[in-house]
């Protein structure tokens, strides 16, 4: 017994629990309800915690960190941002539209007050000046506090741009350190979720003993949804790519095959990573691209992780009864193009981002009048109903990132016209620029 229960990852784990949430909100629906401070209360506190030190030292390292290759491959950065920005704004608006014709978060958790309040306000238009007010942080220390991530991205980006003009005696050791600091957060998020399982079984029991079993309905139209807006993604916009950059698709996909399950069942980029590049290079991809393209994607190019943010906020405000004008909704896509940059490649960091984006923009609609500190609250326990079934999503929208940077690395690849097609291709320089790319 006790070598099976060794043997019984996070992921199983997950699941078991949230079978035994199920059948608790089921059948003891009395205790049930008093199970929401071990779920949205503990995780969720830890979970905002992270959102500073995480977001702030993953995006300084991943900027600042490549700045000898952003001088020597000028060309290839300026290609791969390009696509990147291209790739993951589709990605937005597939999941916007996926979600607002779905509509899974309609009739969870919501009142008559906060729906005649959603209709009172649905007709107002977003205030493109007092938005732009809103991103840019007044005080660092002050943005950390609050958790305002749109602000943090910001500062970290524009602090990043001063590192890398700033002399390499003084760079290096602030690059050190804040490696340090991310690789130590990495450690801590896996600590915090290894509670995760008790989180996940107490979000699912509350919500049914709260809501009915009919709010299961929701959460699977909510996955489904996902599910389908991800292969909407694929077919449209990955495979059109692997067209248009002949990128053979066979081939491609055994390189692919196993660091995506292995993506997939663990629920962790970052663990198919060392995989995934072995498999590139063999694949006829030059290690300097590689070494580049593959880990940079991994803050700015996740395709699935930023279309799972457009659905989710947009559950959590259809939850709250809370109708976003077509300008409101215009404008959230903007903060998650920047939020999302910041998500790690570890288990359900999504959730991250996805707490810190409904706590900006929701302040941001608060105090415009769209909605009121109610709904607000609404809409951030919603994150909490999303924990029951978010190990779920979290296995398609992390492969999918993995395919999606394989992909862009392969492209980068056939663009700068270094693509071998027979296999491993590597030269002298390639090696050399390789190890410069690592070393930073």
């Amino acid at each position: 017994m006790w070598q099976l229960l060794k043997r019984t990852n996070l992921s199983q784990w997950i699941l078991v629990a949230m079978v035994m949430g199920l059948l608790l909100g089921l059948f003891l629906p009395a205790i049930s309800v008093h199970l929401n401070p071990l779920s949205s209360t503990i995780f969720m506190r830890l979970i905002k915690s992270l959102i500073a030190p995480l977001l702030f030292s993953t995006l300084v390292v991943g900027i600042a960190g490549h700045c000898e290759d952003l001088r020597q491959m000028g060309r290839l950065a300026v290609k791969a941002f390009v696509y990147f920005e291209v790739v993951t704004t589709i990605a937005l608006f597939i999941g916007l539209g996926a979600v607002n014709l779905a509509r899974p978060g309609v009739g969870i958790d919501t009142t008559k007050t906060g729906a005649e309040k959603a209709q009172e306000f649905a007709g107002k238009q977003a205030s493109v000046d007092s938005f732009l007010e809103h991103v840019f942080p007044a005080s660092v220390v002050e943005a950390a506090a609050k958790n305002e991530v749109l602000q943090l991205v910001i500062w970290a980006v524009i602090f990043a741009i001063a590192l890398v003009q700033t002399p390499e005696k003084y760079r290096v050791p602030i690059l050190e350190f804040l490696e340090a600091v991310a690789q130590v957060m990495f450690k801590f998020t896996g600590l915090v979720m290894l509670y995760a399982p008790i989180a996940i079984g107490a979000a699912i029991a509350y919500t049914v003993a709260k809501s009915g079993p009919e709010v299961l309905g929701n959460l699977a139209l909510l996955v489904a949804t996902l599910y389908a807006a991800l292969a909407v993604f694929c077919l449209l916009v990955l495979l059109p790519v692997m067209l248009i950059f002949r990128i053979p698709m066979a081939g491609f996909w055994k390189v692919i095959r196993e660091p995506a399950l292995l993506a997939f069942s663990s629920a962790s980029s970052e663990a198919a990573l060392p995989k995934a590049m072995q498999n590139l290079e063999a694949f006829g991809v030059p290690r300097r691209i590689v070494a580049f393209v593959l880990p940079t994607g991994y803050s700015f190019n996740l395709d699935g992780s930023t279309l799972y943010l457009a659905v989710a906020s947009i559950f959590c405000f259809q939850a709250a009864g809370v109708e976003l004008a077509f300008g409101d909704q215009l404008l959230m896509m903007l903060m998650l193009m920047l939020t999302s940059k910041g998500v790690a490649a570890v288990p359900r960091a999504s959730l991250v981002i996805l707490s810190g984006t409904l706590v900006s923009f929701g302040a941001y609609l608060e105090g415009r009048g769209v909605m009121d500190h109610a709904q607000l609250t609404l809409a951030l326990a919603a994150v909490g109903t999303i924990l029951g079934v978010d190990a779920f999503m979290d296995m398609a929208r992390t492969s999918i990132n993995l395919v999606g940077n394989c992909l862009a690395t392969v492209v980068m690849a056939r663009w700068e016209g270094e693509f071998n097609e027979g296999g491993i291709s590597s030269s002298p320089s390639t090696e050399q620029a390789a190890v410069s790319s690592t070393s930073h």
